[in-house]
């Protein structure tokens, strides 16, 4: 009895010890682990390089995808010609205006879209825009060549302008990107930039840009006041909560999301996950081994940012998809346009409360928006 007490004493020390133990050692932690909930189709992840050109790739990506929706083969289209297009047009009022425009690399998507309408489209084979010896986009060079040009020519040297500073501006773009074609084939059938346009059948005047700030009236127009929007392109107002109904609105019913976002806020990892920590915590020591809890999103939060610089309008992307980590948080899939680089190649998987603090506008097709905030924005 004594020898069978003392083995019971022995296994109860031996559990309690190993009990304790286990709790001593520092419990696995599990990171993010995201499953799908509606995926729509995009076309392959595509690479911007060392550019600023996030709005010409985003936007064709759109456009693709829109292709996609109503049937059509797939395309790879040239996201060159529209730089090259945009950059001309951005030449002339720059000296248009005497300099008082952004004469930089970025541009909106809404500059995107007009150069569609207005120029029309080639595929990427026929314009890729890679006339200097680089296998990858890379124009450090062309920039600065254009901005030295194009700001002596503003300054107007022989006190009237010549009939040939026009030409220098597309003699700079012709050896950089290519010449822009007046006809090609495709499948055999020979086209015009536009008329290839017209075949693709998309109507940029299907689409509408979309933001949410305080300092102007919801149900209104206004043109972002952002350097890259040198267009002056006007974008509707609504509240967050109606404009975060348009982004599910929109996946749900089939149509992608044309996102303009700040990529250089904290949370906006390089690993392909974006979240908006509740503590201030840098990007570069962010620890995704397991969830962050997240900051309460409200109208008055984002406005602060856009008004105090927080949030500047940094980069284009493309939201093709809903998910939810195991927790069940809801997260956007966007296709970046940096390669097939992070942890899902080139897929960033980006926070609900991201989305909700760091927008700067979006673009979608008009039926992509919920009827009733259509009516109050007067679109039919």
């Amino acid at each position: 009895m004594k020898k069978l007490l003392s083995g019971v004493i022995l296994i109860a020390l031996f559990v309690f010890n190993f009990n304790a133990n286990a709790q001593d050692k520092p419990q696995a932690k599990v990171g993010y682990e995201f499953s799908i909930v509606k995926e729509l189709p995009v076309t392959s992840v595509k690479n911007q390089n060392r550019t600023s050109t996030c709005w010409s790739f985003s936007t064709i990506s759109f456009l693709e995808s829109e292709l996609l929706r109503t049937g059509k083969e797939s395309a790879d289209l040239s996201e060159m010609y529209i730089v090259s297009k945009s950059y001309f047009d951005k030449a002339d009022k720059f000296v248009r205006t005497n300099g008082k425009i952004n004469f930089a690399p970025g541009s909106s998507f809404a500059d995107a879209l007009y150069v569609w309408e207005n120029y029309g489209i080639v595929p990427d084979s026929v314009m890729p825009g890679l006339e200097y010896g680089e296998e990858l986009h890379v124009h450090n060079e062309l920039d600065a060549a254009l901005e030295g040009y194009i700001k002596a020519i503003e300054q107007n040297p022989n006190g009237k302008l010549s009939t040939a500073w026009r030409k220098g501006v597309q003699g700079i773009l012709n050896a950089y990107l290519g010449n822009v074609p007046e006809k090609f084939s495709v499948n055999g059938k020979e086209y015009t930039p536009k008329t290839y346009a017209q075949e693709l059948g998309i109507n940029p005047k299907d689409y509408i840009s979309i933001t949410s700030y305080t300092h102007h009236p919801f149900y209104t127009e206004f043109a972002l006041e952002i350097p890259d929007n040198w267009r002056w392109d006007k974008s509707h107002n609504v509240p967050i909560d109606e404009l975060m109904q348009i982004f599910d609105y929109s996946i749900e019913k089939g149509y992608t999301v044309l996102w303009g976002s700040d990529m250089s806020e904290k949370g906006f990892t390089r690993k392909g996950i974006a979240v908006v920590p509740e503590k201030d915590t840098d990007a570069r020591t962010l620890s995704l081994e397991e969830i962050l809890p997240e900051k309460t999103i409200t109208q008055d939060l984002r406005q602060i940012a856009f008004d105090n610089g927080q949030t500047t309008d940094d980069h284009g992307m493309h939201i093709f998809g809903i998910a939810r980590d195991q927790k069940g948080t809801k997260y956007y899939m966007v296709k970046n346009s940096w390669g097939t680089t992070g942890e899902y190649k080139g897929i960033w998987y980006v926070s609900e409360n991201f989305v909700k603090y760091k927008t700067m506008n979006i673009v979608v097709n008009k039926n992509a928006v919920p009827k009733e905030i259509l009516k109050k924005l007067n679109i039919k």
